[in-house]
């Protein structure tokens, strides 16, 4: 069994594409039993952020597993199989475990080493246990990469400074305009985006408002951080007040449209920057359109990131080492549990034979005391053991090599293991 990887993200794919393929957070049990259900995956794990839509799972047949994935995304998509497939990556077994290993630490997101996606990773995993469909392999495989996520921002410094997509957005802004200290600035949205968002514009100094469609959630968020609450039905009047405006619900649909934008600013003067860091996108990309007002979406955060990923090189050369060491790492201990089956297969068989002699000898024993037979059972038992001792070992250290396999094999021929 392998383990694969396959998906999309923002390496491969424009906005425009990845907002198709985002899997809500209500849908995601559906998603995990249509995949789970499929005749070559074994164990499926759906990670789907404002960055990517990635399938990993454990295969029998990497070809067969590769189409029913694509499947998969051609049906959240509702896009042909000819629109996906050149915008699909994969991966398989030591590539793949690189892979989450380095989404976990921060290395494949648009803002390099941000701590938001080491949750997000946990949290579909979570997921997938709750359905049934994350067991053995990929289990191991995901409490290695929050291990791996830990390493990487507590050993080294790749999430020093911009550490999430909600506060690049913040920096990002401030690039644009100049200072917000004082600037008026409207958050939509309140969950853990809106919150990073919220608190990134605290600490520089803005005058913020925070609509939700739950206004109780949004009144929390902005006693939390010194803002103001202003309700849904309201948003019209703060788009006209705002100098900024930063947007970052799940409400997989527009909230902010062409028409609510252009009326507010029928009477402006001056200028207004719209962020929209949802996926999918929340604001109608036709506001860009409208006079005075510049909208920035997820590209252009990426477009932004990139140019201070540079001044991060060293770290994320040591980030890659501590990858390194934990895909070997991991590699061991998964061949390591694939050979325990057969060890615990061989001592079975030893047991039964053992047991099967002092049963034959049954006649003899009993003439004996209960502690004579006690010492005898000891004995064999202790034999049965120190015989087994260093196969057992042999085979858990020569697991996952060619050794290995020539010596399971061996085992199992010589004691008609089957």
């Amino acid at each position: 069994m392998s383990i694969v990887v396959i998906g999309i993200n923002h390496r491969t794919a424009p906005v425009t594409l990845l907002e198709k393929m985002t899997v809500a957070d209500s849908a995601l049990p559906k998603a995990l039993h249509n995949l789970g259900v499929r005749d070559d995956i074994r164990e499926v794990v759906v990670l789907s952020t404002c960055n990517r839509t990635e399938v990993y799972a454990a295969v029998e047949r990497f070809h067969g597993a590769y189409d029913d994935i694509r499947d998969f995304f051609c049906e959240v998509s509702g896009l042909p199989g000819e629109d996906v497939t050149p915008h699909l990556f994969s991966q398989h077994d030591d590539a793949a475990v690189a892979h989450l290993f380095e989404v976990a630490s921060g290395l494949d997101s648009a803002v390099i080493g941000e701590s938001e996606i080491i949750g997000q990773v946990r949290d579909a995993w979570e997921s997938a246990m709750a359905q049934g469909v994350s067991r053995s392999s990929l289990n191991l495989l995901f409490r290695y990469a929050l291990e791996v996520g830990k390493r990487a921002r507590t050993e080294t410094g790749i999430s020093r400074s911009t550490a999430s997509v909600s506060h690049a957005a913040v920096e990002m802004a401030e690039e644009l305009i100049g200072s917000l200290s004082d600037a008026r600035v409207l958050v939509i949205g309140a969950g853990e985006m809106g919150e990073g968002v919220a608190t990134a514009l605290a600490r520089a100094g803005a005058r913020s408002v925070v609509v939700n469609r739950s206004e109780g959630r949004g009144g929390a968020l902005a006693d939390r951080v010194g803002a103001r609450v202003a309700p849904f039905s309201g948003l019209a009047d703060e788009v006209a007040s705002a100098d900024v405006i930063v947007s970052c619900t799940g409400a997989g649909d527009v909230v902010l449209t062409h028409a609510t934008v252009a009326a507010a600013r029928r009477d402006a003067t001056s200028p207004l920057l719209v962020v929209d860091i949802a996926l999918p996108r929340d604001v109608e990309s036709s506001v860009a359109g409208i006079d005075g007002v510049t909208l920035r979406d997820l590209d252009h955060l990426k477009e932004w990131a990139a140019r201070g990923l540079s001044a991060r090189t060293a770290e994320v050369s040591q980030v890659r080492l501590i990858i390194e060491e934990e895909v070997e790492r991991f590699v061991l201990d998964s061949a390591q549990r694939q050979a325990a089956p057969l060890v615990a297969q061989l001592r079975e068989a030893f047991e039964e034979t053992r047991v099967a002699e002092l049963a034959r000898f049954s006649g003899r024993l009993s003439q004996m005391g209960e502690e004579e037979r006690e010492v005898i059972e000891m004995v064999t038992r202790s034999i049965v053991a120190k015989m087994l001792h260093n196969p057992s070992v042999g085979l858990r250290e020569a697991a996952g090599t060619p050794q290995g396999e020539r010596l399971s094999a061996a085992v199992r021929d010589l004691f008609n293991l089957h």
